[in-house]
């Protein structure tokens, strides 16, 4: 998928070389990988900041760099750029003995990314973590590891370790400070001979997309592109092909035209209890569920479970109300259930330390602590349907950003859906059958959060798995279409 990703972006069509007017370049993130973080939790935040390899499978990770980006298929040969990710990966650096935030680890960029794997393309860093930040719960910067050095003793040490860009950093000034620290440290001449080697990197990426000859866009190229009828198709059958049925009790899909459906409202969970990215997170509501009048393109839609024929719920995966550390509670469980949960089976003890932010509390251990999830009400939506539907189906319709526990409430589904945000239109294609279902789990679901606990960061599909009423284990690449659960060539090859 990179590589595809990466040459569609990259190739010029015609061109000797790959690269020329139609070229953009790649940025590839986030090195060494992200998706290791102890405990689950964001590294965003301070809480967040380690990843960790309990199952000694750091050189897992680096696939989707050494055998995507890096070696890819078409003439441009490389991804032209990659961002190392803010966590601080715990451990790894055997060679200098630094735990330190990815974009200042020599070892990593320099050693590994530079040396090892012969990638000389730009290396930006993630955004602002050469800036201060005085509190655990807020992103400001995220310098990892290198707290206790000045804004400029940053830029150093990343420029040393091997960037070439300031992700977020629109002040030159640490940058000169940096460059003047290197002349008085290593010499005029060896320093000047590293700025270069940046600034080489950089107008590379200016001038192979033929960016110094002409900036500007063709305006009329971009009108009849953007929004094409084909693109736009080929955009909404692949969100079609990416939801998964994972249950169909009694064959109760497809729904038929006319059925007399109850859709109770979706409660709205806009913040959950995440600080927002973004300021204009703030202004976004929770997600709706479905607009009535479209609905009544597929069913008819009925006011009360009483008149219906069958009823569709919708929900949200589960979004823990603490994110991961609490000033009045310590670490906690990153919960993927709705109602409150306590860690029996989280770790003793925390295999990264403490936290500058957190100096009574040097072990990040979550044991014992408790979590619940800010969407709640949307499972107490669900019981009380299945309550007023009685002996009739109730259909819930998943719309997840990851993989959540099911065991609160599958037993009492009739079907479920499976989507990963898309437009709440596929859902109703989906359930009324106006299109073959073909999509497998891209996670596996875990059986309870027992089973969460003991997967190991840095080990794909180790999850102990959820089995439904019917028998049907929901592992990756598990699905169903509306009579079978799939067993096509895609199911051989991935699982």
């Amino acid at each position: 998928m990179g590589k595809a990703y990466i040459d569609g972006c990259q190739t010029t069509e015609e061109s000797p070389g790959g690269w020329g007017e139609d070229s953009v370049n790649a940025m590839v993130k986030h090195w060494p990988g992200g998706g290791t973080g102890e405990g689950g939790r964001d590294a965003h935040f301070s809480y967040g900041k380690y990843a960790v390899y309990p199952g000694d499978n750091f050189e897992e990770h680096l696939k989707p760099f050494t055998e995507g980006a890096f070696c890819l298929d078409g003439k441009t040969e490389k991804a032209s750029a990659v961002m190392p990710y803010y966590t601080i990966s715990y451990g790894v650096d055997q060679k200098y003995g630094e735990n330190v935030g990815n974009s200042y680890s020599k070892y990593l960029i320099t050693d590994l990314l530079r040396e090892k794997y012969q990638y000389d393309g730009v290396v930006c860093t993630d955004w602002g973590i050469t800036a201060t930040c005085s509190s655990d719960d807020m992103i400001c910067g995220m310098n990892w590891g290198v707290a206790h050095l000045s804004v400029e003793e940053r830029h150093y040490k990343a420029l040393m370790a091997g960037v070439d860009q300031f992700g977020g950093n629109n002040d030159k000034e640490p940058v000169i400070t940096a460059y003047r620290m290197g002349c008085a440290r290593i010499g005029e001449e060896a320093m000047r001979k590293r700025m270069e080697a940046s600034a080489k990197r950089l107008l590379k990426n200016i001038f192979r997309p033929g960016l110094f000859e002409n900036p500007y866009i063709d305006s009329s190229n971009s009108e009849n592109t953007v929004g094409k009828p084909e693109y736009m198709k080929a955009g909404y059958e692949t969100q079609q092909k990416s939801v998964v049925l994972l249950k169909n009790k009694n064959q109760v899909l497809p729904l038929a035209k006319g059925t007399k459906v109850f859709i109770p409202d979706c409660p709205d969970t806009s913040l959950y209890g995440m600080p927002a990215l973004f300021a204009e997170d703030l202004l976004v509501p929770g997600h709706p569920w479905l607009d009535r009048k479209q609905a009544e393109k597929y069913v008819t839609v009925v006011g009360n479970p009483e008149e219906a024929d069958a009823a569709i719920a919708f929900m949200e995966n589960p979004k823990p109300m603490i994110p991961g550390y609490s000033g009045s509670t310590g670490y906690v469980p990153v919960t993927l259930q709705y109602r409150p949960y306590t860690s029996k089976k989280g770790r003793e003890k925390s295999i990264a330390g403490g936290d500058p932010f957190h100096y009574q509390k040097p072990d990040r251990s979550y044991k014992g602590k408790t979590n619940t999830s800010a969407n709640e009400t949307q499972l107490d939506v669900f019981l009380e349907t299945k309550k007023a539907m009685g002996e009739k189906p109730v259909i819930a319709v998943l719309d997840v950003t990851g993989p959540m526990v099911m065991e609160e409430f599958e037993p009492l589904a009739d079907a479920i859906f499976m989507g990963f945000e898309v437009q709440k239109q596929v859902y109703l294609d989906a359930l009324t059958g106006q299109f073959i279902l073909g999509g497998l789990l891209p996670f596996q679901i875990p059986e309870n959060m027992d089973a969460v606990e003991e997967q190991l960061e840095d080990v794909p599909r180790d999850v102990r798995c959820y089995t439904d009423e019917l028998g049907h284990i929901y592992d990756f690449a598990y699905g169903m279409d509306f009579q079978n659960v799939i067993r096509d060539e895609r199911v051989e090859k991935y699982r």
